[in-house]
């Protein structure tokens, strides 16, 4: 390991040279009070960023064991150190000036959910933060001067203000991880009471637009529940809280537009993350293998069994081993439900906005007028309760234009001007009083196999393969997009790059024409849990801009790659 010295005099000799000079940094430094690696130097000062981390012995930042001692608490401190040390680089850093990204400094920046980051490492040994850095430039040249102010004056605060357990806001720290044990003893509760999802009561629905995950400020309707669906539950650090339970079964949300039903159903969609105290959903938990399921139209599909709910197609295609370039919107339907129940989804959650209306319901009059045996597609309605019955699946259902659903309902909740209402009773009555001439078709809902990828499917060009991400939603294998935009769960861009580090480890270390897809990704999150995400990342150093998606999510990018081939 070099010195603050030779770090300095390294910086004086390139001073003023071609910007690649810089790689002439790359190593491990003792500087005051912490060790600086520089994993990656960028090549261009308009290049991806340059990546650092800042380590200091667990001996010396003394933070205490039990405050990591459990996968939560652990996921809860880094995800505090790391908002505090975006806080003070937002509130304290002024930059640099220079060519490109000079002088940038930043960390992985998390959002309203508290999610298991690589942008700090801790064990019992360390903690370590992981940075891009724009490193200084005139033009392509090197400004050595005003990196060394950079790294070796301006860095060093930051690192002690926020790496040093005695220098952080105690009090506010363990508010942090008591709130996200507090959520994980909520999640055990739901799981021994059969659950799929809590919201208490006070709970702040609506966000502040629909390009943000923050509350509503001004005129949010605290969230209520009705009385006979109301529960109280006590938790380590809240103490008592009350809430409204959603049972496992089919759960529908009725309504009005515009009295909140979609509101409902998306801060339960996003209750398989915590949140943040202030966030106005920090209680409001569901079933961690809940899949939202929309329409999809447009999207591949390779050899997918869709048989459950559609059959006799046209031209007598195969819908056990179903493919398509350009899947309809009740096809997509379909395939993205059996995709959920290959991965392990015990809860779908569907809003009829983004539902393909044949896909869902087929009245008695389209029924007279178009026979069965000139309609394949078995809807949904027909479907709801043998999902249940013999997979174990519950649903929550918003629907705003059938009453047809009353019949399959375990619950029905009406939302009123924001506030629910149990309505379960009425909307029996009203099944009895106006009975379907036809329900559910009776059949068992089949057992699915799994389908196992060919090596074909990855192919690799003379550089290897090239994975990019474009924000969240928009994966790049090579040349070809993967289109993640169905995945409405997927909240980061960390958790898109986490998935194309996924694609490279099962592409380089697991595919083998055996197994099938959700075995493989079962064996790769063995590793994760075990090692964390730095067990399958690529860059070994610094992988700090990745955060943990969801298997199903990985699941679902995996069936959305346009060149993926089936055995």
């Amino acid at each position: 390991m070099r010195t603050a010295k030779e770090l300095e005099n390294t910086l004086q000799r390139i001073d003023g040279k071609g910007y690649k000079a810089y790689k002439d940094l790359q190593g491990s430094y003792a500087l005051e009070g912490f060790h600086l690696a520089i994993d990656y130097v960028q090549g261009d000062p308009f290049a991806s960023p340059s990546r650092i981390r800042g380590i200091v012995p667990m001996k010396e930042a003394a933070f205490p064991k039990e405050s990591f001692d459990t996968p939560w608490k652990k996921q809860a401190l880094k995800d505090y150190l790391t908002r505090e040390f975006d806080r003070t680089l937002q509130k304290e850093y002024t930059g640099a000036k220079g060519t490109g990204k000079s002088g940038m400094i930043s960390i992985d920046a998390p959002g309203q959910e508290i999610l298991d980051r690589t942008s700090f490492y801790i064990d019992s040994e360390k903690v370590e933060v992981r940075l891009e850095v724009g490193l200084p430039a005139a033009g392509r040249k090197v400004l050595g001067r005003v990196c060394k102010k950079m790294l070796l004056e301006t860095l060093p605060p930051f690192i002690k203000k926020n790496l040093y357990y005695e220098n952080l806001d105690q009090p506010a720290l363990w508010r942090h991880i008591r709130l996200r044990e507090d959520q994980e003893a909520l999640w055990n509760i739901m799981k021994e009471k059969g659950w799929i999802a809590f919201v208490k009561n006070g709970s702040i629905l609506p966000r502040e637009s629909g390009i943000s995950q923050k509350p509503l400020k001004k005129a949010a309707i605290p969230f209520q529940s009705p009385d006979s669906m109301e529960v109280r539950v006590t938790l380590p650090y809240a103490g008592e809280i009350s809430g409204m339970a959603l049972k496992q079964g089919v759960n529908l949300i009725v309504g009005g537009g515009y009295h909140g039903k979609s509101t409902l159903l998306q801060a339960i969609e996003l209750g398989v993350y915590s949140h943040i105290q202030g966030d106005g959903r920090e209680f409001v938990l569901s079933d961690p293998e809940a899949m939202k399921i929309r329409a999809e139209d447009g999207r591949g599909v390779e050899k997918v069994n869709i048989s459950p709910f559609i059959n006799n197609l046209p031209h007598k295609t195969d819908t056990k081993a179903f493919s398509t370039d350009n899947g309809s919107g009740s096809t997509s339907q379909a395939t993205n439900i059996i995709e959920a129940l290959e991965g392990g989804a015990s809860t779908l959650l569907i809003d009829e906005d983004t539902s393909a209306t044949n896909f869902m319901i087929r009245d008695d009059r389209m029924k007279r007028l178009v026979h069965k045996d000139k309609e394949p597609i078995s809807p949904f309605i027909d479907k709801v309760r043998s999902l249940y019955r013999d997979q174990g699946v519950s649903t929550v259902l918003v629907i705003g234009g059938s009453g047809d659903y009353f019949d399959a309902a375990d619950q029905v909740i009406m939302m009123d001007e924001y506030i629910p209402r149990d309505v379960t009773q009425e909307a029996k009555t009203i099944a009895e009083e106006y009975p379907r001439s036809v329900k559910e078709d009776g059949k068992a809902f089949p057992k699915l196999e799994g389908r196992v990828p060919l090596k074909a499917s990855f192919p690799k060009d003379r550089k290897g393969i090239k994975l990019k991400t474009r924000g969240t939603k928009t994966l790049q294998y090579n040349r070809l997009n993967v289109e993640l935009y169905g995945l409405e769960q997927l909240i980061s861009h960390s958790q898109t790059n986490s998935i194309g580090e996924v694609f490279k480890f099962l592409i380089n270390k697991k595919v083998d024409e055996k197994k099938d897809l959700n075995t493989l990704l079962e064996e790769t999150y063995q590793i994760i849990d075990k090692e964390g995400l730095e067990g399958i990342a690529t860059f070994k150093g610094h992988p700090g801009n990745l955060a943990r998606p969801r298997k199903l999510e990985v699941l679902g990018a995996l069936n959305r790659y346009r060149n993926l081939k089936i055995k």
